[in-house]
């Protein structure tokens, strides 16, 4: 949804930069389906994008075994990022916490029955829950670059 169609006044207070709220980050994840995973091992920064649905609570995406599910056994603090924009606004999601793959069978099920499917043609099994530790979000004006003096 866009900030007009929000009625959201860009020029608030705080500026063309808006720190958001807690729950106005989680909408916006909710309303989007994107992002990117950043995990560490041995001190290496690792990013993969992936798709995920946010469920106000929690982060949830498919993988298969490999790097990423490897990666995430060895070290399960993860940050998270999805953002947007338009022409007239950005904003930017960042989420701190700690992944873990599902593994109860009644979870699996119930995570089944979530619009999350794989957007390239392969069999992802398994599910992963990121459990937020700290959420931090923000809406950029974005405009031309004011004058210099």
């Amino acid at each position: 949804m866009s900030p007009q169609e929000e009625n959201i006044d860009l020029w608030s207070p705080q500026g063309p930069v808006t720190v958001l709220t807690e729950a106005e980050s989680w909408e916006l994840l909710d309303g989007s389906a994107f992002g990117r995973l950043g995990v560490s091992v041995a001190n290496q920064p690792e990013i993969f994008p992936i798709n995920y649905y946010a469920d106000g609570d929690t982060i949830l995406f498919r993988t298969s075994e490999g790097t990423k599910l490897l990666e995430l056994t060895i070290n399960s603090n993860v940050a998270f990022e999805a953002d947007a924009y338009t022409d007239e606004w950005a904003w930017s999601v960042i989420v701190k916490g700690r992944a873990q793959m599902i593994e109860n069978q009644e979870d699996i099920f119930e995570a089944d029955q979530l619009p999350l499917s794989p957007w390239i043609p392969t069999l992802k099994y398994i599910y992963v829950r990121i459990t937020p530790t700290e959420i931090t979000g923000r809406r950029f004006l974005r405009a031309p670059e004011p004058e210099r003096y």
